[in-house]
């Protein structure tokens, strides 16, 4: 096949659609190989910044965007017909669930319907974003093979998850193994001639409805082990015993035992999302998928125990939460990135502005909160100063993110109340004073 030749020999245009915390590290992917790339995205923003050769998301270095923008490997775009130009078209939108807990697929399907005009023979589509097994046979074939195409012949389509971890300094784009799943032997080939010009190792499987239901199960076995350790880290409270150690003490066993951590909630675009797709899909086949949804329910209760937590932590101080000052540490859903999609923290502090707090948030990796879709009501509300006079007058400090640049000494030292939902201060190796430090 033609395009496979041109993968091979680096005269394949690839397109990136969606140049978020997914796109861009695989946009910079292909271009550091020698390929071009075309990123593509509704946000013109996003394009004028790739095109300058500087970088938007904090932990990628804009010295590649630069350097590869400069050489004209990589460029950007918010003109949707470009795509025409591409033999690859790679999707990575968001996969949000609605109120109600349903899939969201308006970002998929709106980027395909925004590219069907512009798509032609001996393309390959291969989808990124995560969703229910199902949705690529489902939803985008019959809509590509409405205009004339068949998939297999004359035009490719292909799932392959992605498995970003921002921030994470081992594991990036290039060396994570790739899964990837066709909807029909020939398109295999083509999809995998296409990402083994950019990763290490390629993982083909049978078919998409594979591929992406391998991506629900490395996210529903996390949030399932989490879940777990969150419902036994309420239990240990009620017990006075310690769960940080306990974890500790258990990880020492070499076999059969993988450390999970209880935290304030899920966070990230994947954890606290991907396994109600597939809870929803089951429900067609009738089945119930009960360790997935008591795992949901616990995750989603934790910023209100986290909240619980506080109030009782400000009665020793015979305090309530309405009319207490309250600081959040950490607005990013993980350490050290300025990632805050889906964050527990937003939950936090909305619970705590219902109940009459005054909240505020530090955290130097996001300076000002910028819009997102679910939690509006912050937008634009910037992160306080790191001072003894700034952080001396909040009645409570509550540690949501462990970031490797807050210092814990200073904060022992300046604040009252520190309610801390990642042990973080143990790990630090600071002591708080008496009364002071509240594990929640």
């Amino acid at each position: 096949m033609k395009i496979i030749e041109k993968f091979n020999q680096k005269q394949a245009k690839i397109g990136v659609v969606g140049l978020g915390y997914v796109g861009l590290p695989l946009a910079i992917g292909f271009a550091q190989n020698g390929h071009r790339v075309l990123g593509i995205d509704v946000d013109q923003f996003k394009a004028d910044e790739i095109n300058a050769g500087r970088s938007y998301i904090e932990h990628i270095d804009g010295a590649g965007i630069a350097k590869y923008s400069k050489s004209g490997l990589l460029s950007a775009t918010k003109d949707f017909s470009q795509a025409s130009e591409c033999d690859a078209l790679i999707i990575c939108v968001p996969t949000p669930l609605s109120g109600h807990h349903e899939p969201d697929l308006s970002y998929v399907i709106n980027t395909l319907e925004a590219l069907l005009p512009y798509l032609r023979e001996e393309q390959v589509i291969s989808l990124e974003s995560t969703t229910y097994p199902g949705t690529t046979e489902e939803e985008l074939r019959p809509r590509i093979e409405s205009r004339g195409f068949k998939i297999g012949e004359n035009f490719y389509l292909a799932y392959s998850p992605e498995r970003e971890d921002p921030g994470n300094p081992d594991f990036s784009s290039v060396n994570i193994p790739k899964v990837m799943g066709g909807s029909t032997p020939s398109c295999s080939k083509v999809a995998q001639a296409l990402y083994e010009c950019v990763v290490e190792q390629v993982v083909p499987v049978r078919s998409t409805q594979v591929a992406e239901f391998a991506k629900l199960l490395e996210n529903i076995y996390r949030s399932v082990n989490i879940g777990l350790v969150n419902e036994l880290k309420i239990a240990a409270d009620k017990m006075g015993v310690d769960i940080w150690e306990v974890i500790e003490a258990a990880s020492t066993k070499p076999f059969g035992f993988k450390a999970f951590y209880p935290g304030p909630g899920l966070g990230g675009h994947c954890i606290p999302i991907d396994p109600f797709y597939l809870t929803w899909k089951a429900k067609e086949y009738g089945v119930h998928t009960r360790f997935i949804e008591l795992a949901g329910e616990i995750n989603e209760s934790m910023p209100k125990y986290v909240v619980q937590n506080t109030s009782k932590a400000l009665n020793t101080r015979k305090k309530s939460i309405n009319g207490s000052s309250v600081l959040l540490m950490g607005l990013a859903y993980k350490e050290n990135v300025d990632d805050m999609r889906e964050s527990p923290t937003f939950h936090i502090m909305d619970q705590l502005k219902q109940l009459g707090a005054e909240v505020s948030y530090f955290d130097p990796h996001i300076p000002v909160i910028t819009s997102t879709r679910e939690h509006s009501d912050w937008t634009g509300l910037g992160s306080v100063k790191w001072d003894e006079t700034s952080i001396s007058q909040f009645d409570c400090v509550i540690i949501c993110t462990d970031h490797q640049c807050f210092n814990y000494q200073q904060l022992v030292d300046w604040a009252d109340v520190v309610l801390d939902t990642r042990n973080a201060l143990s790990k630090a190796g600071v002591t708080p004073k008496e009364n002071q430090r509240f594990q929640s």
